[in-house]
């Protein structure tokens, strides 16, 4: 029996990994956790019947307390709770679908605890992966992704005979062809974006976007935030600075290649010129099931590619001027420290902004800029300047916007 602890149930990820549990016999919950929705949190507490559940707001928690008081299980709340649900004793897996910065503090707990990371929390690695790589190695603690592009990038380094991040890279080679893992064969990590719903248009045409536009993904079902970061490209620029970490590669390394149809989740070129890809339906189920049975392969349910029917896959490079973001993130990938940082916590003070009709869609990526402008980063950040770097930012924005 496979036992996990799932932080952002009641997200669109954490939900899609309870179906998966649902649709296998041999996964247990044993934690949950929830920003403040406790009415499909006590629906989910009833049917895995977890030993912890956590509520974020307190005052919410006393209310499912007092809902679930006729099961055996402990409600939590704040940090300390999220804390207490990573690191549940008998969970393996834990996975951290929470969004935001807030996914630090409880992945490096559920890591100390020797558990294993289902990732789908960008920001800890954006922010923190100096600090979250190297702990997962002493640890000796995997970090499976869940974001489908970076799962992809790990499918197709599997043939290179590494295991799961963080890799253990041999920077020599090694006789014979099958199971050398010299670094000097990958030569280029494709990473693909649809172009979210706004792909084509000129910056002229943005300034009139509203929220529901924003909201209007062509190919995936996302939560508002990660759906707002991907048409304004933010959201792959957080997955260059998370692949950086994750498969330890250059940022020189990582390129972004427009695939419109989200057919070609991200592909991987080696040193000869072959080119490996993952192609799939767009469904995040098959990243977290993938995550979840690592390195095991199990039938999944869901529509399959119909090669007949596809005609052709497309290629765009991407508008870097139009979608500044995304050239923004390199930058701060490049600067390192707290920089990137800065450029998290600056995008989710300006979607929160704009999600409350408080500014103009090209306001987010000039409040970006703004930020990453204003500040002097410092190198090899611990996690206390990290937080402070947030805390910083935020009241930078609220001084100038």
């Amino acid at each position: 029996m496979r036992k996990i602890s799932v932080l952002g149930s009641t997200g669109s990820i954490g939900t899609q990994t309870l179906d998966i549990v649902r649709a296998n016999g041999d996964i247990q919950v044993t934690a949950l956790a929830v920003d403040h929705n406790i009415t499909e949190l006590e629906k989910q507490i009833r049917e895995f019947k977890p030993r912890v559940a956590c509520v974020w707001d307190e005052r919410r928690a006393a209310e499912l307390r007092i809902s679930v008081a006729d099961l055996p299980v402990k409600v939590v709340s704040g940090m300390d709770g999220l804390i207490e649900a990573a690191t549940e004793a008998s969970a393996r897996t834990v996975v951290t679908a929470v969004v935001g910065m807030i996914g630090i503090r409880p992945t490096i707990a559920a890591i100390e605890a020797g558990k294993d990371i289902a990732l789908a929390n960008k920001e800890t690695l954006v922010t923190a992966g100096h600090l979250i790589m190297p702990l997962a190695r002493r640890k000796g603690v995997r970090i499976l992704p869940v974001d489908s592009e970076h799962s992809a990038i790990f499918q197709c380094l599997t043939t290179l005979g590494v295991g799961a991040p963080p890799l253990e890279w041999d920077e020599a080679e090694t006789d014979g062809a099958f199971g050398s893992r010299s670094k000097s064969q990958l030569a280029k990590i494709l990473l693909t974006a649809s172009g979210g719903p706004f792909r084509g248009y000129t910056r002229q045409q943005l300034q009139d976007v509203t929220l529901e536009d924003a909201l209007k993904h062509p190919n995936w079902s996302m939560g508002r935030k990660v759906t707002i970061d991907s048409s304004t490209m933010v959201n792959k620029g957080l997955e260059v600075m998370e692949a950086r970490w994750l498969f330890d590669v250059p940022v020189s390394q990582i390129q972004v290649v427009i695939q419109p149809k989200s057919i070609i989740h991200s592909m991987v070129e080696f040193a000869d010129g072959a080119v490996l890809a993952q192609l799939g339906t767009p469904d995040m189920k098959l990243p977290i099931q993938y995550a979840l049975y690592y390195p095991e392969r199990r039938p999944l349910g869901g529509d399959r590619l119909d090669f007949w029917s596809l005609a052709q896959i497309a290629f765009e490079k991407p508008d870097t001027e139009t979608f500044r973001a995304l050239k923004l993130a390199y930058r701060a990938a490049e600067a390192g420290g707290t920089m990137p940082t800065v450029f998290n916590a600056a995008n989710e003070h300006a979607v929160a902004r704009f999600i409350n009709h408080w500014i103009p869609y090209l306001t987010i990526t000039d409040m970006i800029e703004d930020a990453m402008s204003a500040h002097k980063p410092v190198p090899d950040p611990t996690l206390e300047q990290i937080l402070e770097a947030e805390r910083e930012t935020y009241e930078f924005l609220r001084s100038r916007y």
